[in-house]
């Protein structure tokens, strides 16, 4: 059952968040149970910035068993986690890695060894199994592994986590941009922000401040004179008409593009490339990426050659790391908490890296953190607490600043 955080008393600490994707919002739910004062302000729509644009992808962690374990850890920890603390959010339809290629098959013993190494589960098919379930595969497969991924909407499930902090007495500001810290003394004591629903700019002071911005965490980590060492790393998706599979598909083999087929309602999304960028508002959605995706996907499932166009766009992932890794691709997926009082700012906490499969646990790593620098003794609980559905969170509505 969902447990209500006691009510922050008005002397209890201040944190300020900064950022309203999936993990500003983890976070905000993570800190009030723990009886936090909570204010988060996100500079457009909740979710509407990276944490919206993925795939929708619950990941086993298989995808990263052989050359990520940490990331692939992780995410088969939060997988069975989300599935109990968010239920009903995910189409648990399981997914296939499938080898179409002696090379493929070349992959095919690391990847049960990884997967084992790592703890997830899985079932090993010969290839008319795996055509029984998915019938519109490639039928030149030679192989499949069997892991439990899963589908989830990627605004929705993280919308659990906003509502069940707002019940518990957060305050959520979406449409509000910070345009700078604020800084006295050398710590960071707040941030100075514009309401764009209704025009003004003020201060918002805080004991402590989070930078959960993602992929933008660079920008604001800057605004206070510190570094983050983020590599925006934006992929292309293209989504189809059909539904062309029921479980997720992915190629048999490391990390490439076009190599993932996630079903979502009657639609499938294909993905993904990738490259670097030096700013994640600058985002384009190049043409030889689409068809790169659509030819990729093909070979996983030959109707992905002809179904119908229904969108492409792109998405920064927020990868920890240097700008020089080519495509971004062989950086980990694992989060960092930094506190900057290590770089001689204090007050100022940044969260990023990882997935939204992870973003529960990203948001455990960083409330302990937290906690430690702002003397608090209270245990992270989410591991347990069911969120509120995603519908509760449109029960209330905000006040704006005057």
């Amino acid at each position: 059952m969902t447990r209500s955080a006691p009510r922050a008393s008005r002397d209890a600490p201040h944190v300020l968040i900064v950022g309203g994707g999936g993990t500003g919002g983890a976070l905000a739910h993570d800190l009030t149970l723990r009886g936090i004062r909570i204010t988060l302000v996100e500079r457009g729509e909740f979710t509407s910035g990276t944490t919206g644009r993925h795939h929708g992808l619950l990941h086993s962690g298989a995808r990263y068993a052989v050359n990520d374990r940490e990331s692939a850890i992780e995410c088969i920890e939060e997988n069975a986690i989300l599935r109990a603390i968010c239920p009903g959010s995910f189409e648990e339809n399981d997914g296939l890695f499938v080898a179409l290629t002696d090379e493929d098959m070349e992959y095919y013993d690391d990847l049960v060894e990884g997967c084992k190494a790592c703890g997830i589960p899985i079932e090993e098919l010969a290839p008319q199994e795996a055509l029984r379930m998915e019938p519109l595969l490639n039928p030149e497969l030679k192989a499949a592994i069997r892991v439990p991924d899963a589908t989830m909407d990627a605004m929705r499930m993280p919308l659990r986590f906003f509502a069940t902090a707002k019940h518990g007495g957060a305050t959520l500001y979406n449409f509000m941009e910070v345009l700078d810290v604020v800084v006295d003394g050398g710590a960071v004591t707040g941030a100075t922000v514009r309401d764009h629903v209704t025009g003004s700019v003020g201060d918002i002071h805080a004991d402590l401040v989070v930078n959960a911005t993602g992929p933008w965490s660079e920008k604001i980590a800057r605004m206070a004179g510190v570094d983050v060492p983020i590599s925006p790393s934006p992929g292309v998706m293209l989504a189809l008409r059909g539904r062309l599979c029921n479980m997720v598909i992915n190629r048999m083999h490391r990390s490439g593009d076009g190599d993932i087929v996630v079903p979502q309602r009657a639609l499938s999304v294909v993905g993904t490339s990738s490259w670097t960028v030096e700013d994640p508002d600058e985002l384009d959605v190049p043409e030889d990426h689409v068809t790169r995706m659509r030819v990729e996907g093909a070979k996983l499932i030959p109707a992905v050659a002809q179904a119908g166009f229904r969108a492409a766009w792109s998405a920064a992932r927020p990868l920890i790391g240097s700008k020089d890794a080519e495509a971004g691709r062989e950086l980990s997926r694992t989060f960092k908490t930094i506190d900057h009082a290590g770089e001689g700012v204090e007050g100022l906490v940044t969260i990023t890296g990882g997935k939204a499969t992870t973003l529960r646990g990203m948001a455990e790593l960083c409330g302990d953190v937290i906690c430690r620098k702002l003397g608090i003794d209270r245990p992270c609980s989410t591991r347990s607490v069911t969120t509120l559905p995603h519908t509760a969170f449109y029960a209330e509505t905000e006040r704006r600043l005057a």
